[in-house]
């Protein structure tokens, strides 16, 4: 009953034991209430039941009791960092049963080697268990032993294996009414979606196994560790961190398992190493590798040793001593069947590559290299980038960007697979390193051409192709309607002066909810999108006489790629950080020049401009020529407003993540119809005053204002539209860039809902604060409304990247559309815009505060 109905069982067994029971019985219900506190509370609590439940069966002289008694204190020791007693209490447990009882005694102690890391060991005792336990139509335990079988499976890589035991003991479990370990079999099913690449199905398992608990009162710390996993694949290390950290800090609070917390600690110290934070991993795995020592798991030692040694190497303390640890490292993982090995010997070569020995480093990452043709997409990734960096120390460029390719590849097909943006953009992460090797190669061997096609290649790739869309599901659908009914009277009641933490609280809770749902789809696309074509780019610049700037960062410093009139050439320009520096005083000045009164910053900023053009153009300026340009920046440099610089002021301008979205905005036809629809948001200081002006304009346009302004008929008329213009206040989330909004009637209307369009607006323009702001996330990839908007149909975009003033942005929109209805592009007429509006600086800032996105 303790794991079907935990907290019933704990008090029925209390009540026993208050009834002066039976020797017997008094030995059942200690080893109850060891087991709960062994699994969900307090280990020394636990070990004090579990020897009077002993004691008890002694009494009571019974053998088999006694071997059941020893063989749950055997489980707890081991929990509790007591290695040998536990094995000791196992072993005599095995003794002193017999049959039908020996057999769970067996399980059990399989379960402690699968603890300790000896899976060999492990699967023996499973293997003599499960038939017993068959035989004597023991449908509990059998489950219970098939899914610890399908588990150790897991952690030697054979998936196939695991899932057929996965799928023998599901079954099983639907027959029963074990709540908890239904909970379990979910939770594994998660964990075994994870090794097979599956990243939407493990957290969409993971979590309803969590509900499961939940419902159960019970702690959840080896979910937590395989959820903190899945999270560090699917490129959210620093969510993996504060998981892990809260669990520590919740095991910490009731006394819990040392091995729990010590697997907790690894995780940490993973989570850490990918987030860049090498201190933080250096602290967290070292505790880690002390824990496991002392509770003689070798298996999991090795596993922190491994993450203590990258660490390490992360903060510059490279050594030969390094090496011999990591080549140590990849030998005990080798002897233990570990997965991990590769990783260890790629690390190994990584090392000894720094440190100038050539022939250690090929012996290494060639053994690391074997793994790039089996297993899952990560492994084959440690594959190809091992060889990348063999062709590399070998001195072959060609070598070097075969093996970039085919990771990448890889890395490609697996990130086809997430339905989520924002997972398609953070998983790029783990192909940057491939990314820039084969960019360095490019830039020794194949000249601007080949560099263009490799700066391409991993860049804003989450915008190759439409996300998934959220799917009708009722629950999701209803928890945004939910969130915008909270967040709007948390706005509310802040305009009122009122306190609003219980409406934050339950804000944030809602969007923990929203995105979980939207992290749960799978990608529909089969590839990752058209393949980028310098050719095809030349020939669409070529019909407007255009140049299109593409800047890649290599080393720390920008290079210009200008492509136009038929070929590509390169510029080396400054220092990508003092651009980042520069590009932030530029931000400062526009918010201040906002406000009237400002004027004597004009020139502060103009002088910023000439230095930002410097730093990021460099000797490419004087060959811009007359025509249209178009800016593809790399993602840390997208705030920069680019009509500040002198030789883009006066000048037809658009910016675009990449030159492959710029084709295919430019590619783009218009919806028939060409309707238009034009939004007024509450609370904007001049009441949106250009929309009136707007609709007389445009005549037939749908004009949506007061009560009409509601999320769900503003996204009904949006969607397929011609032409859309909002305005409205737009709030950017750095903490959460798809709940970036802009103010609708009824609350908030965030990326996520455009999300949900079939076609957004071919144009669009946003007159409002902030919605040309992005999360850089990944290798090089954007999250922010205008990112959102070009994959599903959206051409143009005219957006702001800073605070403007209200006032000054009517007429300069008003001007806007005089130049759309002429027949000009947003780019063209926003250029001629800003050159109708008062020379003054409220108004020249408020211009150079807007950008021009796309190709429409």
């Amino acid at each position: 009953m303790v794991f079907a109905a935990p907290g019933e069982a704990l008090a029925r067994a209390e009540e026993v034991l208050g009834d002066r029971p039976r020797a017997l019985h008094a030995s059942v219900a200690h080893q109850v209430i060891g087991i709960w506190q062994r699994d969900f509370g307090d280990m020394r609590l636990a070990l004090s039941h579990l020897r009077r439940a002993r004691a008890w069966a002694a009494r009571a002289d019974s053998a088999e009791r006694e071997a059941d008694v020893l063989a749950t204190l055997g489980v707890a020791l081991v929990h509790a960092g007591r290695t040998r007693q536990g094995m000791d209490a196992l072993r005599r447990g095995v003794e002193r049963g017999t049959g039908h009882t020996r057999a769970r005694v067996l399980f059990r102690r399989a379960y402690a080697w699968w603890v300790l890391g000896h899976h060999k060991e492990a699967l023996e005792d499973v293997r003599r268990a499960i038939p017993v336990l068959r035989q004597a139509e023991d449908v509990i335990w059998t489950a219970r032993a098939l899914t610890l079988r399908a588990t150790v499976h897991l952690a030697l890589g054979s998936v196939d294996r695991a899932d057929a035991d996965f799928t023998a003991a599901e079954a099983l479990w639907d027959t029963t009414g074990q709540e908890h370990d239904k909970a379990d079999a979910v939770e594994s099913r998660g964990l075994a979606a994870f090794r097979s690449g599956d990243i939407p199905a493990a957290l969409r398992l993971l979590d309803e196994a969590e509900e499961r608990y939940a419902k159960l009162g019970t702690p959840t710390f080896m979910l937590n560790i395989r959820r903190c996993e899945v999270l560090m694949a699917a490129g959210l290390p620093v969510e993996a961190l504060a998981e892990a950290d809260a669990a520590i800090r919740a095991l910490d609070g009731i006394g819990g398992q040392s091995t729990r917390k010590a697997e907790l600690l690894l995780a940490a110290a993973r989570a850490a190493r990918l987030a860049d934070d090498p201190q933080t991993a250096i602290a967290r795995a070292a505790l880690a590798v002390r824990l496991f020592a002392g509770q003689r798991r070798t298996w999991w030692e090795t596993h922190a040793r491994l993450v203590l040694i990258g660490a390490r190497h992360a903060a510059g303390r490279g050594s030969g001593r390094l090496v011999a640890d990591a080549a140590a490292v990849a030998e005990r993982l080798v002897a233990l069947g570990a997965p991990a090995a590769p990783e260890a010997s790629l690390l190994a070569g990584r090392i000894a590559l720094d440190l100038g020995w050539t022939t250690d480093a090929e012996r290494h990452l060639a053994f690391a290299a074997r793994s790039r043709h089996n297993g899952p997409p990560l492994a084959r990734m440690t594959g190809w980038a091992a060889q990348a960096l063999r062709a590399q120390a070998a001195g072959s460029p060609r070598g070097v960007l075969e093996a970039c390719r085919r990771g990448l590849d890889v890395l490609d097909d697996h990130r086809m697979t997430l339905g989520a943006s924002e997972l398609r953009a953070r998983a790029t992460a783990q192909g940057a390193e491939l990314a820039a090797l084969a960019q360095r190669a490019s830039l020794v061997s194949g000249g601007p051409r080949r560099l263009m096609v490799w700066s391409e290649r991993w860049r804003a790739t989450a915008l190759s192709t439409p996300p998934t869309r959220p799917p009708a599901d009722p629950a999701l659908l209803s928890g945004m309607t939910a969130y915008r009914e909270i967040a709007a009277r948390a706005e509310e009641a802040r305009m009122e002066g009122k306190p609003v933490p219980a409406l934050e609280r339950e804000q944030r809770r809602l969007e923990r909810e929203i995105r979980s749902r939207t992290l749960h789809m799978r990608g529909e696309a089969p590839d990752g999108g058209d393949r980028f074509d310098v050719g095809r780019l030349l020939e669409r610049l070529g019909s407007d006489d255009g140049q299109l700037v593409e800047l890649a960062v290599l080393d720390g410093r920008v290079q210009v790629l200008l492509c136009g009139r038929g070929r590509v050439r390169r510029f080396e320009a400054g220092p990508l950080a003092a651009a980042e520096t520069e590009a932030e005083h530029v931000q400062a000045g526009l918010r201040r020049l906002a406000h009237p009164g400002a004027e004597a910053r004009l020139p502060v900023v103009e002088a910023a401009g000439r230095r930002l053009e410097e730093l990021l153009l460099g000797p490419a300026a004087a060959h811009l020529g007359d025509g249209p340009v178009v800016i593809v920046p790399p993602g840390r440099l997208h705030r920069v407003p680019w009509a500040l610089l002198p030789s883009l002021r006066e000048r037809v301008l658009s910016v675009s993540p990449s030159a492959s979205s710029w084709l295919r905005a430019k590619e783009t036809a218009p919806p028939s119809g060409g309707r238009q629809v034009l939004v007024r948001g509450p609370g904007l200081a001049t009441g949106g005053a250009e929309v009136p002006v707007l609709a007389d304009r445009y005549g037939g346009a749908t004009v949506l204002e007061h009560d009409d302004a509601a999320v769900p008929r503003v996204l009904g008329e949006l969607d397929g539209a011609g032409l859309a213009h909002i305005a409205a206040h737009g709030s950017f989330r750095a903490d959460g860039p798809l709940f970036s909004s802009l103010r609708m009637a009824d609350g908030p209307l965030i990326v996520h809902d455009f999300e949900r369009l079939a076609r957004s607006p071919y144009r669009i323009i946003l007159s409002c604060c902030d919605t040309a702001r992005f999360a850089t996330v990944g290798a090089d990839e954007l999250l922010g409304l205008v990112t959102a908007l070009l994959p599903l149909g959206t051409a143009g975009v005219v957006a702001c990247s800073a605070p403007v003033n209200d006032a000054a942005v009517v007429p300069l929109m008003v001007a806007l559309h005089k130049g759309l209805d002429a027949g000009l592009s947003l780019a063209e007429s926003l250029r001629d815009a800003r050159a109708t509006q008062p020379a003054d600086a409220l108004h020249r800032a408020t211009g150079w505060a807007f950008t021009a996105f796309g190709a429409a």
